[in-house]
């Protein structure tokens, strides 16, 4: 099988790779499109949740409960129309952003997603350490330092296909949620009580600042960014049918993955209310505390020992979001692709190094306050993930009669407006009580931190009203459209200078043959091989080791065979990486087209060079033609 690679698709390397278009009843179609809502999931159940959900629940009983439903709520609309931003235009948030704002504003927005990132990628370590302390006894800033190898579980989940990256998701999720079913029995709480629960209410300044939190929790700014790439995994039929189901269906995806976030989150809350607030023990906001409290005050030994699992199963399956978003917002902002391995270190950096300042400045006690923070901050960027989100899929001109109805926007701008009005409620206060207590260091805050503040809420503004009061030239969404335009004046193109990439594997007879059928004995043939070696690397075509000999020699072969068969043919080494070498050659000779296996590399190589495919297809101008 072979294809001509795209580079302007989210997620590039599983883009369309999942068939939906199933023989069978209704399950078996849905279940064709369950998956990306479960990855999108994991994000809204990660250790950040947990350090609000405990705080919540042990100072104020049931009385947040609302908060989190309501933010479910926000939630799933707010999802559903990332979904349908993926399935309709074809753009996940970060490639829509651009599009609707001045590349000064989309470097903004894209520093701010990257805040959102590490502060969500803080919470994954923090709580992934904790979990291994509780579990273990391992030293927090231990645990800390090893979440930094997980950077590669993701990179060999996505070697496997993002099926199989779905089912390891949902299997982590069905963990935390056993874990929880199995605590919330131990722990009895009255049903009158939880129900009241549900009742709107902020008791205080205090309940306030956890609420925010929770939200901030609860609705990610990077979720918003995962699932309009992730749900573009999808083969679906463009047609207006074929839209419609996909739209429903990842509807139905998004109501059963958060339902069952809702019920993860909930329970944490309700355990600590339960079993905490009603003893008399309202400051529990620390994990570790809760861990220890469990055991004597619910009379189970494995109970700590569930939520120990549960604490490590909710870190782990959260570590593959921070990476995908994060790749995702490069991309779709900069048009800046790296190797995913450098991307993971880079986003567990940005969380490990402050995370091991602050544990050795301020002790381990400071977890706690850190994970809540970093849920507040992301609450506090909210608003510029979802403002550029509802202005594209409201924009008819954009999403044709996909556009969404008068009640989803009132939903989405409703939901908006009250995260950016608690938002700017807690900034006040909280400025208020820095301002008190700042003493000689209030100049910062005057100078430094008021105007840094004004200006983001300026660039809210911005973000607000560009799109309402200028219009920018728009590219619209390939959505299907009524009237077949025709394609007679359709031109096919004829390619002379073929260059064919080759690695002296197996696949090299299929890729020659590709090559061959496209341009026949009328085309000449350009056979390139990169020669991969440290010496290569450093000494470049002065190598003369073995095996750069014996790459010469090879080469050779293809080319003197194929010119007995009547082709025209030249052989070119280069030196050093793959991917900066074809490239290279490519763009010297003046190719008109480039033909490549689909894999040279194997998960070794994969890990140290990146892979070799998704770089040289975005650093040539010409078309691409992966062969499998």
């Amino acid at each position: 099988m072979s294809k001509i690679s795209n580079t302007d698709v989210s997620l590039s390397e599983v883009h369309g790779s999942v068939e939906t278009n199933v023989k069978g009843n209704f399950w078996k179609r849905l279940f064709a499109f369950l998956g990306p809502a479960y990855l999108v999931s994991v994000g809204y159940m990660d250790p950040g949740n947990w350090a609000t959900d405990l705080a919540g629940g042990s100072r104020f009983g049931y009385q947040l409960l609302w908060v989190l439903l309501m933010s479910n709520l926000i939630a799933l609309l707010l999802q559903s129309l990332s979904a349908r931003l993926g399935v309709v235009a074809r753009r996940d948030l970060a490639q829509a952003s651009r599009e609707l704002y001045h590349p000064a504003a989309n470097i903004f927005n894209y520093i701010l997603a990257e805040i959102a990132i590490a502060a969500t990628d803080l919470a994954e370590v923090v709580g992934m350490a904790i979990g291994l302390q509780l579990l273990f006894g391992i030293p927090l800033t231990w645990g800390v330092a090893i979440s930094v190898l997980d950077a590669f579980l993701l990179l060999f989940l996505m070697q496997l296909g993002v099926r199989k990256l779905e089912a390891f998701i949902l299997g982590l999720v069905l963990i935390i949620g056993g874990a929880f079913a199995v605590q919330m029995i131990l722990a009895k709480p009255e049903l009158s009580e939880v129900a009241t629960g549900f009742v709107p209410s902020i008791p205080n300044t205090e309940a306030l600042f956890i609420a925010i939190g929770i939200i901030g929790a609860t609705v990610m700014p990077h979720n918003l960014y995962l699932h309009s790439a992730l749900v573009q995994t999808r083969k679906i039929e463009r047609s207006d049918t074929g839209i419609r189901r996909a739209i429903k269906y990842n509807v139905i995806d998004s109501a059963i993955a958060l339902n069952m976030a809702l019920f993860v989150n909930a329970a944490i809350l309700i355990l600590a209310a339960a079993v905490f607030h009603k003893h008399g023990y309202d400051g529990v906001s620390e994990i570790q505390d809760a861990h220890r409290l469990l055991e004597p005050l619910l009379g189970k030994s494995y109970a700590p020992v569930l939520f120990a699992i549960a604490l490590i199963a909710a870190g782990q399956s959260s570590t593959v979001t921070g990476t995908l978003a994060g790749q995702i917002v490069m991309e779709g902002y900069l048009r800046l692709r790296i190797a995913p391995w450098l991307r993971r270190i880079i986003t567990r950096l940005l969380a490990v190094v402050p995370t091991i300042l602050v544990i050795t400045i301020m002790g381990e006690s400071a977890t706690g306050n850190m994970l809540v923070l970093s849920q507040v901050i992301l609450s506090m960027q909210l608003g510029f993930a979802i403002i550029p989100l509802l202005h594209y899929v409201s924009d008819k001109k954009r999403m044709g009669d996909f556009a969404v109805g008068f009640w989803a926007k009132l939903g989405g701008w409703t939901s908006a407006a009250i995260i950016v009005a608690l938002n700017v409620n807690l900034v006040i206060q909280q400025l208020q009580g820095w301002l008190e207590s700042a003493g000689t260091l209030a100049w910062a805050i005057r100078f430094i931190v008021i105007p840094a503040l004004l200006f983001a809420g300026g660039m809210l503004v911005y973000i607000t009203l560009r799109p309402l009061l200028y219009r920018l030239p728009q590219k619209k969404a390939k959505v299907p459209h009524r009237d077949f335009t025709g394609i007679s004046d359709i031109k096919v193109p004829e390619f002379k200078k073929i260059a064919v990439a080759l690695d002296f594997s197996q696949a090299d007879k299929k890729t020659l043959e590709h090559a061959l059928h496209l341009g026949g004995k009328s085309a000449g043939y350009i056979l390139i091989h990169a020669v991969e070696t440290a010496g290569a690397w450093v000494m470049g075509s002065e190598i003369q080791d073995l095996e750069t000999r014996s790459d010469v020699k090879n080469l050779e072969k293809y080319a003197q065979q194929l010119q007995e068969m009547g082709y025209q043919c030249e052989a070119f080494i280069g030196y050093g990486r793959a991917k900066k070498a074809i490239p290279l050659l490519v763009n010297e000779k003046g190719a008109d087209i480039l033909v490549m296996g689909a894999h040279g590399h194997r998960v070794l190589k994969d890990l140290i060079f990146g892979t070799t495919i998704g770089a040289v297809r975005h650093a040539v101008k010409i078309p691409v033609l992966i062969v499998r």
